[in-house]
């Protein structure tokens, strides 16, 4: 019997140690003369219950699948256990949510939200992968591969329209990606103050789409740089959209001879920046000094006029039509110039509202920048930086989608990403998974429960 006996005690259900944090209860101070108890024991949860939105919406676009297959992949099939679009999917899921640093996957990837949106289930699946399977992919592609991935974002672009549309206008500006290491590539920028890329975007800002990223030096760039840009930008889009009239915008450093000149020879339309200088001051001083009249006249604060010229510098081919804003203030004069191969329009439309629009591209710089953090280019391998950018305009692209879905009239339908990730994504969510079923349990009280409905059904993927 005393055998039996200790038999019995070792096959009874070992009892959790309470040493284990998981179960150890511990307290917050007392509500109404109530205890507050707490515990991590409330099973399968997740903070991201939203991801499955954006993996909705990453399976409509098709993107982990398109840029992965681009992407050469030597490892041995027969030991693959993470495809490579998945791997894609997981690390842009972790970007569109927040968690910009490949670190961050050894946290998530036994995150049941995760695992499900890149199609393993919560419990009985295969965890995802880590840290270093990640980092291996950033360093994965070579420049030619890069350059099919920057295609592979054009083609994004161009198939998120219906139709060719009769004309689009492409705001194409740089920003500072300032470094903090010894990243190839980067230079000390003088105007910027700081050791940095200036990394070239381009949107389509009257939909907020974003069209190429590009890594480059900290410095600005040539006139034969801004062609090369332009030429295999514009040859990838009439690729799709041969007939489509295409109008390039952007800021004094893309105003250069060989920029103009491509433009001209291959039918694009394009309105740049200009400096000014003094031989342009005379030809507008008489409208100028009319201003400065009129202002000090009815003693006003500032009075704007614009005005017209064709203007050839030394280093151009030909004479171009020039705008002018012209601003009088009590501090004196202020002049803006604009060049452009456009022949119709006041110059008050050139520059007031059709050049002065590239302004927004700014602000989508910042969503790209600054919410997505696409300026965590902190590989060494200016190739694995390209990548990363690559990486982040896709979580653009997944972000942008569900927004778009967002019904016109709804106040999140213009919101910044920040506010998207912070009422769509960030959902507290109980997930358990059953021989039948995975039930995804929200919030009772989830602010935006109508709106998560609606957009589970508007994201699903149309019928095969």
């Amino acid at each position: 019997m005393g055998a039996d006996t200790n038999l019995f005690h070792l096959i009874e259900p070992a009892m959790p140690a309470m040493s284990d944090p998981t179960v150890l209860p511990f307290a917050f101070p007392s509500v109404r003369a109530k205890k507050l108890t707490a515990a991590f024991d409330g099973g399968r949860l997740s903070s991201d219950g939203g991801v499955l939105l954006l993996a909705q919406a990453a399976r409509r676009l098709g993107i982990a699948e398109k840029l992965a297959a681009v992407i050469p992949d030597r490892r041995d099939p027969s030991r693959i256990v993470h495809p490579l679009p998945e791997i894609l999917l997981a690390r842009i899921l972790a970007i569109a949510c927040g968690y910009e640093d490949a670190d961050d996957l050894d946290h998530l990837r036994a995150d049941p939200a995760f695992k499900l949106a890149c199609g393993r289930l919560p419990e009985s699946g295969v965890d995802l992968m880590s840290q270093p399977t990640v980092s291996r992919l950033e360093n994965t592609p070579g420049l030619r591969d890069l350059i099919r991935l920057g295609r592979v974002l054009v083609d994004l672009y161009c198939a998120s329209y219906a139709t060719p549309p009769e004309a689009v206008t492409l705001d194409i500006d740089d920003t500072c990606d300032v470094v903090h290491g010894q990243q190839q590539l980067s230079l000390f920028n003088a105007h910027h103050d700081a050791r940095c890329f200036l990394p070239i975007h381009v949107y389509d800002t009257a939909t907020s789409r974003p069209v190429a990223m590009i890594l480059r030096p900290g410095k600005t760039p040539s006139g034969r740089e801004v062609r090369g840009h332009l030429r295999r930008l514009v040859r990838a889009i009439r690729h799709h959209w041969p007939k489509t009239a295409i109008t390039i915008r952007g800021d004094g450093h893309y105003g250069r001879p060989e920029a103009m000149n491509w433009c001209e020879d291959n039918g694009v339309a394009y309105v740049f920046g200009l400096t000014g200088t003094k031989a342009l001051a005379a030809k507008v001083e008489d409208i100028a000094d009319t201003i400065r009249v009129v202002r000090a006249i009815g003693d006003k604060d500032a009075v704007r006029g614009f005005a017209e010229t064709t203007h050839a510098a030394k280093s151009w081919r030909q004479q171009r039509r020039v705008a002018a804003r012209i601003e009088a203030t009590r501090l004196g004069l202020d002049i803006r110039y604009v060049v452009t191969n456009i022949a119709t329009g006041t110059p008050e439309w050139l520059y007031a509202e059709l050049y002065c629009a590239r302004g927004q591209a700014e602000n989508l710089i910042k969503l790209h920048k600054g919410q997505l953090a696409s300026d965590r280019t902190s590989c060494r391998n200016p190739a694995a930086n390209q990548m990363r950018l690559v990486l982040h305009t896709a979580a653009y692209w997944l972000m942008l989608t569900v927004r778009e879905a967002v019904p016109t009239a709804h106040r999140l339908a213009r919101a910044e990403f920040a506010t998207i990730r912070l009422r769509l994504l960030k959902l507290g969510t109980r997930i358990r998974e059953t021989a039948a079923r995975v039930r995804l349990a929200f919030a009772a009280a989830c602010p935006e429960a109508d709106l998560i409905r609606h957009l589970a059904t508007a994201l699903a993927p149309a019928p095969a």
